[in-house]
């Protein structure tokens, strides 16, 4: 390498933008990425990081409370100035005087306490926090749901930029060999084979063909794109993709064992349940408002003119005992508008498991026409390839029009994209299914090594 082109090649690789180095990205680099990148995830992690700090708001009714208070009062008012001197212990024979009681000194008093408060019975408090923690629960479980919604958008979007690009380069193939049969004609046409119709309509359908290039060119980047959102870094294009999509009988394989496993429980499913007991809580709460609450406390005070804590300690111990059995009828309001989420909760819990059977008949359902899809479209290639060569040699030979011989490149064409999108719709539908069934896709990384 010369002096100059090594110093070009060290400018070039120090200018590159770090995010936008070639890498190659696999689906298990994928899925990594996107579990703590993916935007959708990251919401739900938070969202549940929220309903579980809930929790802890309901434990002020249940757990003490401890407190400490503090405060300076000076004064000259009587009943003030002498129950200031009474605090502090400092009360002498002489603080009985008439005039003294009548026209006080002013007297400064520091004031600090330490007071504990414990709830005895609070029922509401109780019932509260039992909902507040099953309604944490729930926000976990739709997390794990989000999470594995994000695992399927990642299959998606993984496969469907491998897709984009495998189209690519058979409509790039297409178009070489469209641009040759133009060739092709056009000599014929100067050497009077053919017509100049054949010639003009060969003109067309390459430059048909190369318009789909362009749409494609366009889909490869389009789709690249939507990838690194899916992985939640949208700037980050560069990264390198296989080749094609896996052959069949990786797919196929894939499937045959994928069928071996015995389906979950699903976080919907779960989240609904959970979500469903958490209303049921609140309803317990609602009700609990018409009990009556006991709650204890005990506090330590200290008095003195100037230090705080200072003097000698005083103490008081109690409880209180609270009822409502009436505040103006919003009780009553709170308790129906709990029983009716309880109610719904109910019946969205129900609503979220039968709709999980359905999606998984259909995810089975899909994956069989699926597989017998990408079966047949295989077939289709290496027939479409056979029948495009034999009218080649016949419209080299004159024994074949020009629509004949686009339209047989066509069909090979149309057949290679069709077994491409045949193999990806299998990926997808076995993606559906797993997630349907509640289970992992991480088993859909074993295609990473069968990838061209």
């Amino acid at each position: 390498m010369s002096f100059r082109r090594l110093i070009a090649v060290l400018l070039v690789s120090g200018s590159a933008p770090a995010g936008l180095a070639a890498q190659a990205l696999s689906l298990a680099d994928a899925l990594r990425l996107a579990g703590g990148g993916a935007y959708a995830n990251r919401i739900a992690a938070a969202d549940a990081r929220a309903a579980e700090g809930n929790a802890g708001l309901a434990l002020r009714g249940v757990l003490p409370t401890v407190r400490i208070e503090g405060g300076y009062v000076r004064t000259t008012d009587p009943l003030g100035a002498f129950g200031a001197t009474l605090r502090q212990r400092s009360v002498t024979p002489s603080a009985f005087e008439p005039a003294r009681l009548n026209d006080p000194a002013a007297i400064g008093n520091l004031t600090s306490a330490l007071i504990v408060e414990q709830p005895i019975f609070n029922a509401d408090a109780f019932f509260g926090r039992r909902a507040a923690l099953r309604a944490g629960a729930a926000a976990r479980a739709a997390e794990s749901w989000t999470r594995a919604g994000t695992q399927l958008a990642v299959v998606r979007a993984y496969y469907g930029a491998v897709l984009a690009g495998e189209a690519l380069a058979a409509l790039d193939s297409a178009a070489r060999a469209a641009h040759s049969h133009q060739r092709v004609a056009e000599s014929q046409y100067r050497n009077g084979l053919v017509t100049r119709s054949d010639a003009l309509l060969a003109a067309v359908r390459a430059g048909q063909v190369e318009l789909q290039l362009i749409a494609a060119r366009g889909a490869v980047r389009l789709a690249r794109a939507q990838l690194a959102l899916a992985l939640g870094a949208p700037a980050d294009i560069g990264f390198v993709l296989p080749d094609r999509l896996p052959d069949t009988t990786a797919i196929a394989a894939l499937a045959a064992a994928a069928d071996t496993g015995a389906a979950a429980d699903r976080d919907d499913v779960r989240a609904a349940r959970l979500g469903r007991d958490a209303a049921a809580a609140d309803h317990q709460r609602a009700n609990a408002l018409f009990l009556p609450r006991v709650n204890s406390f005990g506090r330590l005070d200290w008095n003195a003119p100037h230090a705080p804590f200072g003097g000698r300690d005083a103490w008081t111990a109690g409880i209180m005992v609270s009822w409502s059995p009436f505040s103006g009828g919003a009780e009553l309001a709170g308790r129906r508008s709990a029983a009716a989420r309880r109610d719904a909760a109910a019946a969205a819990a129900e609503a979220a498991a039968a709709r999980g059977r359905l999606e998984v008949q259909q995810a089975a359902t899909a994956l069989e026409v699926a597989r017998a899809r990408m079966s047949l479209t295989g077939e289709a290639v290496g027939q479409s390839a056979e029948a495009h060569r034999i009218v080649t040699r016949k419209y080299e030979g004159g024994l074949a029009t020009a629509v004949a011989l686009f339209d047989a490149a066509t069909e090979e064409t149309g057949a290679r994209l069709g077994f491409a999108e045949a193999r990806y719709q299998a990926i997808v539908a076995l993606a559906e299914g797993r997630r349907a069934a509640g289970q992992t896709l991480a088993i859909l990384t074993s295609l990473d090594s069968t990838e061209r």
